[in-house]
């Protein structure tokens, strides 16, 4: 039975989306200039191969400027791709009217240097998946794991994930104060 329910678990939150995505989004797209590449859309599927498409296009890029990216379809290939991220020594930041939001802000993360100006708005929240949410799973659940150990690798605190869970339901968004973000290491300066 526990087996049946974890794959029934895996399979809706491999299908999972933030609920507070319309449903026809505009994919995640970049905008080059000089060394940085602006960011702006939903982070989908087909985000790997459009960041492996953006470096090999323009390999002077250090820094992904994160305008607008309300979150991610694909939670799966949302982690993949920041470990890329992460991997080509990328940075990240948020200017002044920018905003990440859920799987956005787990993409943020990614960068070895991450900067966010004042004003820039951070949002966290529950993931769901069909009708299971992660603040509703207990605290051993191997679904956690994932995130556990992506926050891990950015040198995040733990703690935060567990914050995120419970900072918002999966249909509402947290924005995280400026306190929040010092004290789980959102940006690295």
């Amino acid at each position: 039975m526990f087996q049946k329910m974890f794959l029934l678990v895996a399979l809706l939150i491999a299908l999972s989306a933030c609920s507070l995505l319309p449903r026809d989004y505009e994919p995640a797209r970049f905008t080059v200039s000089g060394e940085t590449a602006v960011m702006t859309g939903v982070i989908d599927s087909t985000i790997q191969e459009s960041i492996e498409r953006l470096l090999a296009e323009n390999p002077q890029v250090t820094t992904i400027v994160m305008q607008d990216v309300e979150g991610s379809v694909d939670d799966d290939a949302n982690l993949i791709a920041a470990r890329y991220v992460r991997e080509q020594g990328l940075h990240t930041h948020i200017p002044h009217n920018g905003l990440v939001a859920s799987g956005g802000t787990d993409f943020f993360l990614a960068g070895v240097k991450r900067t966010a100006e004042s004003g820039a708005q951070i949002g966290v929240h529950s993931w769901a998946g069909g009708s299971v949410a992660g603040s509703d799973l207990p605290k051993d659940h191997p679904e956690h794991k994932k995130y556990l150990d992506y926050y891990n690798e950015m040198g995040v605190p733990t703690e935060f994930y567990w914050f995120t869970l419970q900072a918002a339901s999966s249909e509402e968004m947290h924005w995280m104060s400026a306190q929040e973000q010092q004290q789980y290491h959102i940006t690295t300066q």
